[in-house]
């Protein structure tokens, strides 16, 4: 039992931890270090944060943990997709089937990332060495021959090797843990994290590609409240999929066995591990994940969602060039824009587009305008159907001759 004399000296530590932390803050030289020259100064800043709030971490006992994203690859190649944070073991379901609790989505973005870590990365018997960046993040591509289909993916980490910076200087401070100021052997903490991996094989065939905000879960609520609502506030259990989605992709694999699905969205890589969970209990099918970062970026404050958008789209036109797409989304803002622009580049790359119709009280409260005609491309022969669930989708690509009826 807490005594009030152990809770007040508890705030009172805390108190300090916090003035130190603000004074190592004031210290800190936001100067461009070497290496750091192009980083745009919020870049900078969030570095500098970070430094001083993964030392306070550090020091009551977090380590790096292994994210491993869902991700693909191709003949001779595989796109590694990852994370590495400061964090504990995360709280378990009370099933006990080993998956994590149900968490409001705020805490995916209390994160500190772990920058310039080495990672061992394992699939298929092959095994590499690759370095996070900045954010902590894996985005690389390892030459790698595996055969079509699934496989696993490992990335593993152990201690934390590198230098510490001045401002991440570890300093011993007393615990509210019995034993004071004793620190975690951080030298035999490893962490690994695992995930789905889909190879595609190198004869022509078709792939699915969706949106996930108002495509595959509904949102209701207008577009710069999304991040603040769908990922801080509401319980991750409580996300409602949209109406025959998941029948709609799953009639797409049943099809086309062995075919890619793809996720693309403008949403932060810190709710991949929600998203992922998402998925699954929804009836989706497994696919990878393709999202951005959350946070200032190296040439400014905020990122461009439809240039993220559209550079995803070039790249895997370019990885996967065996390739014939069925592109999935809204007309809430800037689907129909993106994939007419896509059609009208690379029609031969394009199978079928399908945008989910929404209703015009969604249509206002997503940023657009309740009477607004999707942007479908004039004079191509791609499909181009739009419905207001995956039903309706399912039943007009059924009679353009997109899907097969069984």
């Amino acid at each position: 039992m807490i005594t009030p004399d152990a809770r007040g000296a508890r705030r009172l530590q805390l108190r300090e931890e916090a003035r130190r932390n603000y004074d190592q803050l004031r210290q800190v030289d936001l100067q461009s270090r070497p290496g750091e020259h192009s980083l745009h100064r919020a870049a900078r800043i969030e570095n500098a944060l970070k430094g001083v709030v993964g030392a306070g971490l550090r020091r009551r006992g977090y380590h790096a943990h292994a994210l491993a994203f869902p991700g693909y690859g191709g003949p001779g190649w595989v796109r590694v997709l990852g994370r590495v944070l400061l964090g504990r073991d995360e709280p378990v379901a009370p099933d006990g089937g080993g998956t994590p609790a149900s968490l409001r989505g705020w805490r995916n973005f209390l994160t500190v990332p772990v920058a310039e870590h080495e990672v061992t990365v394992r699939i298929g018997g092959h095994e590499r060495v690759l370095t996070t960046d900045r954010g902590g993040y894996l985005d690389q591509v390892v030459d790698v021959d595996l055969p079509p289909g699934e496989h696993e993916l490992t990335l593993t980490v152990g201690t934390e090797e590198r230098e510490a910076r001045p401002e991440e200087v570890v300093e011993s401070v007393e615990d509210d843990t019995e034993g004071g100021a004793e620190l975690a052997p951080r030298a035999a903490q490893r962490h690994t994290g695992s995930a789905r991996v889909v190879v595609v094989g190198p004869q022509p065939q078709l792939g699915l590609l969706s949106d996930i905000d108002d495509t595959v879960v509904v949102t209701r609520l207008p577009r710069p409240l999304i991040a603040a609502w769908n990922s801080f506030v509401i319980d991750e259990r409580a996300r409602v999929p949209v109406n025959g989605m998941a029948e709609l992709y799953q009639q797409f694999v049943e099809e086309n066995p062995g075919s890619p699905v793809v996720y693309l969205s403008t949403g932060a890589w810190n709710a991949a591990p929600t998203l992922v969970r998402f998925l699954e209990r929804s009836g989706y099918p497994e696919g990878p994940l393709l999202l951005t970062d959350w946070g200032p970026t190296n040439t400014g404050w905020f990122r461009d969602g439809s240039a993220h958008k559209r550079g995803s789209l070039a790249r895997l036109a370019q990885e996967l060039p065996q390739v014939t797409w069925l592109l999935v989304g809204d007309d809430g803002q800037h689907d129909p824009g993106l994939y007419a622009e896509f059609v009208a580049a690379a029609p031969e790359r394009v199978a079928a587009v399908g945008i989910r119709r929404l209703t015009p009280a969604e249509q206002l409260l997503a940023g657009g305008h309740p009477l607004a005609s999707p942007d479908r491309p004039v004079d191509s022969d791609v499909p181009w159907v739009s419905g207001d669930n995956g039903y309706e989708l399912m039943h007009r690509w059924y009679r353009a001759g997109v899907l097969r009826r069984g």
